[in-house]
């Protein structure tokens, strides 16, 4: 990343260490746009969104547990946790009514968060992600994400990078990212893990809390989006949220790595 722009620090659990980076130096006068990588990606996925945002915001990106330098992290966190140790880093770090930018898990996340913490984000940005109202699914979906370990194990640990690279992006940049950020997995890690964040997304939906925005929000989503039903659950967020989706062309999961241009010009939009 453009690790000059930031500091590493790391904030320790019982589980493990969680590892993030904030800007250097922040600025008390400049809003903080907080990154949230998807499940299995770490902090590189938002990198060219802190060369682009350096000096306009302070930022914070982290490596979500289990992820990317957040390891070894035990396999054991729920949703309630993630929200819990991103709260208590802001206390750490002084950061009131950030903007959270989550991309696919990350964007459950903050979702979640918004939820726990009412009235004390200032906006929101979901990345290629999805609602976690559970009116939006049905049980089989949910049946499903609890069923997944089994087969990506029986997927050969090549061909899984490969599905992996090109089903999450469109362009080269974005697809040697996401191969660079599954090889510093290990095959059974990465499927450990993986399985593991589907089943918290599942926990998070059936709980049926009401998870409802309370900040100018964004929904943004590739065209080339393949990952799960992405496109049809932002479609059914439009119509019945009332929020337009930022469709963006040339770019799938990874909407933010494929075509960061377009992607930064409608974060700009939610930047006090």
């Amino acid at each position: 990343m453009a690790s000059s722009l930031m500091d590493e620090r790391a904030f320790s659990t019982q589980s493990g260490d969680i590892r993030y980076w904030v800007s250097h130096p922040s600025d008390s006068n400049l809003p903080w746009l907080v990154f949230l990588p998807g499940l299995t990606a770490d902090h590189r996925l938002f990198d060219k969104q802190v060369e682009h945002f350096a000096g306009k915001a302070n930022m914070l990106v982290w490596d979500a547990p289990s992820h990317g330098a957040s390891r070894p992290f035990a396999l054991t966190w729920s949703m309630d946790d993630l929200v819990r140790w991103l709260h208590a880093i802001f206390e750490r770090e002084g950061i009131e009514r950030p903007v959270l930018v989550g991309q696919s898990m990350g964007g459950y996340t903050a979702q979640a968060y918004i939820d726990r913490y009412p009235n004390s984000v200032a906006g929101f940005a979901s990345i290629d992600s999805a609602p976690l109202k559970r009116s939006y699914y049905s049980a089989w979906e949910l049946a499903a994400l609890r069923h997944t370990k089994l087969m990506f194990l029986s997927i050969p640990w090549n061909t899984l990078v490969r599905l992996g690279s090109n089903g999450n992006a469109a362009t080269q940049y974005g697809r040697d990212l996401m191969k660079a950020m599954m090889l510093d997995y290990r095959k059974r890690e990465y499927c450990e893990l993986s399985a593991h964040g589907f089943r918290v997304l599942a926990d998070a939906v059936e709980v049926e809390r009401p998870y409802e925005i309370d900040c100018p929000a964004r929904l943004i989503c590739g065209e080339e989006d393949k990952a799960g039903s992405a496109k049809r659950y932002n479609r059914e967020w439009e119509r019945r949220a009332g929020m337009s989706v930022h469709w963006i062309a040339g770019a799938a999961h990874n909407s933010n790595c494929d075509e960061p241009d377009a992607v930064n010009e409608v974060l700009e939009e939610l930047l006090p």
